[in-house]
């Protein structure tokens, strides 16, 4: 077994050949196919739970040849670009996680979010414009999410600051950028304007450090 393969870095997903992206599958299938455990392939190879269950279903729909990511950028015509697995693979993670769940610098999943996350998990990369066809083929709306602050639930509060903030932290260390929570800055953070993307008549849910309402 090849220990590069087993240590890869979940902030770096995006920025992977496409050579590397589909190393990274075939890694996940073939552990898959030893009777490993989805979540014990997430432990084995440093992926978050969603891009390996999603290398597993595009596998079981169409073998090998469904995990090839395509080739970067947007075909020609209006054609679409990503296969029914990974249009699938993509709403299962929107419904199921949020952006800052998948370490992307997002709150909210706006048409970019989308956007990066296609990216991170295919290699693929669109246009807003066709991302935003896609969300309403989907039948996706933008709206106006549920606020839930983390310590509305003290085991989700532990779990973010052992968990997630340490990541942030040593980010904002290498990159020398400042850590301000929100009740420390001049923001609002009842503002109206932020709209995710959710199924139509389910409304998301955003996460907030703070007790305000």
């Amino acid at each position: 077994m090849n220990p590069h393969l087993l240590l890869m870095d979940k902030e770096d997903a995006r920025f992977q050949t496409l050579q590397q992206l589909h190393e990274r599958r075939k890694q996940v299938v073939r552990l898959h196919k030893k009777g490993i455990k989805v979540m014990q392939i997430v432990a084995m190879t440093g992926l978050s739970y969603p891009p390996v269950r999603a290398t597993i279903d595009l596998y079981e729909a169409g073998g090998w040849a469904a995990i090839r990511p395509a080739l970067r950028g947007r075909n020609r015509g209006d054609g679409r670009v990503l296969s029914q697995a990974q249009e699938e693979a993509i709403q299962r993670m929107i419904i199921d996680k949020r952006p800052e769940q998948l370490k992307m610098d997002f709150s909210l999943w706006s048409r970019a979010a989308v956007g990066q996350l296609i990216e991170q998990e295919f290699g693929i990369k669109l246009q807003v414009r066709s991302i935003g066809k896609y969300l309403a083929r989907w039948g996706f709306t933008p709206q106006k999410p549920i606020k839930r602050a983390y310590e509305q639930n003290p085991a989700a509060v532990q779990a973010w600051l052992q968990g997630e903030f340490p990541v942030i932290e040593q980010r904002a260390k290498r990159e020398g950028a400042e850590i301000h929570w929100g009740d420390e800055t001049a923001l609002i953070n009842t503002d109206v304007r932020g709209r995710s993307y959710a199924p139509a008549g389910k409304t998301p849910v955003a996460m907030a450090i703070g007790g305000t309402r």
